[in-house]
């Protein structure tokens, strides 16, 4: 009976490590894929795709930066990015560790309505979110003649933050609710105030969930597409997501294909980077954070 048991274990391991084999090379084909067509020049491309480049062509990268303005949408990302995290940080820690740490009127409801926007999809919001924002910029042009929170980027970062508060909460909660209450009450005894146990206690305990925030928002922030489109029309302010769509549409008419690549990896690469600095730190949160239990 043991032996049997022991063979049907093996058979569903080699099955999970040939599912997990296949996976990891559709992912990591493609990806080679676009690195490698980034460094062809245009003539190689009608050939066969699978052939290796037969230099390293690295104009591309500056034509896209200079010629499909993809440095000037790298630096909007950026700064979205970088604000949108900055301020999710900034409300959700505080947040996280007060519902989850303490009971007071409402606390309760607070919770209830977080965990309900979980399941809202922030796409089909973002038509509200748009109109809101319209009516806002009537008023602003009325009293100053000029807009503001159309074609702003602290607005969308702030937009970024503000969707994603549901689920950093939750995963935040999930980690201090872990910590014991001894660390606190050593800290009161100190005669530490609550914000001072907070910053100088608390949150450094929760530094991989922090981590696991930050690269999960990082990726949501620096791919998204359907808000920064909506709220920042003009050139100027586009994000990269917005900017590589309109230089695939452009460099497909123009058959500038290695332009195309060059612009794929500029947008996949720092999230590349970012995963392989910190990813023994995403599994820790990951495992002492909310997604556990």
């Amino acid at each position: 009976m043991k032996k049997s048991n022991s063979m049907t274990d093996k058979i569903i391991k080699c099955i999970i490590y040939i599912a997990l084999l296949f996976l990891a090379v559709s992912i990591i084909v493609p990806v080679g894929w676009v690195f490698l067509a980034s460094i062809k020049e245009n003539s190689e491309f009608y050939g066969s795709p699978w052939v290796l480049p037969k230099g390293l062509y690295f104009q591309n990268f500056v034509d896209a930066f200079e010629k499909a303005s993809m440095g000037d949408y790298m630096l909007n990302s950026v700064i979205t990015t970088a604000l949108g995290l900055l301020l999710l940080l900034v409300i959700a820690l505080p947040a996280a560790y007060v519902l989850s740490r303490y009971k007071f009127f409402g606390s309760k409801l607070l919770n209830v309505l977080f965990m309900g926007g979980l399941f809202i999809n922030v796409n089909y919001i973002v038509v509200p979110i748009f109109l809101m924002l319209v009516d806002a910029d009537k008023i602003v042009r009325g009293w100053f003649g000029s807009g503001f929170f159309l074609n702003n980027l602290f607005i969308t970062a702030l937009v970024y933050a503000s969707t994603s508060l549901p689920f950093t909460i939750y995963l935040l909660s999930g980690f201090f609710v872990t910590i014991p209450k001894d660390y606190e009450e050593a800290a009161f005894v100190d005669g530490s105030s609550y914000f001072r146990t907070m910053v100088q206690i608390m949150m450094p305990m929760a530094k991989p969930s922090i981590i696991t925030v930050i690269l999960f928002q990082f990726l949501a922030y620096w791919n998204e597409y359907i808000i920064s489109m909506t709220l920042l029309t003009t050139k100027e302010k586009k994000t990269l997501p917005v900017g590589l769509m309109q230089l695939m549409q452009a460099q497909q008419a123009a058959a500038q294909y290695g332009q195309l690549y060059a612009g794929l990896v500029i947008v996949m690469l720092p999230t590349l980077i970012l995963y392989i600095l910190v990813q023994k730190r995403l599994t820790e949160g990951m495992s002492l954070g909310g997604l556990k239990g």
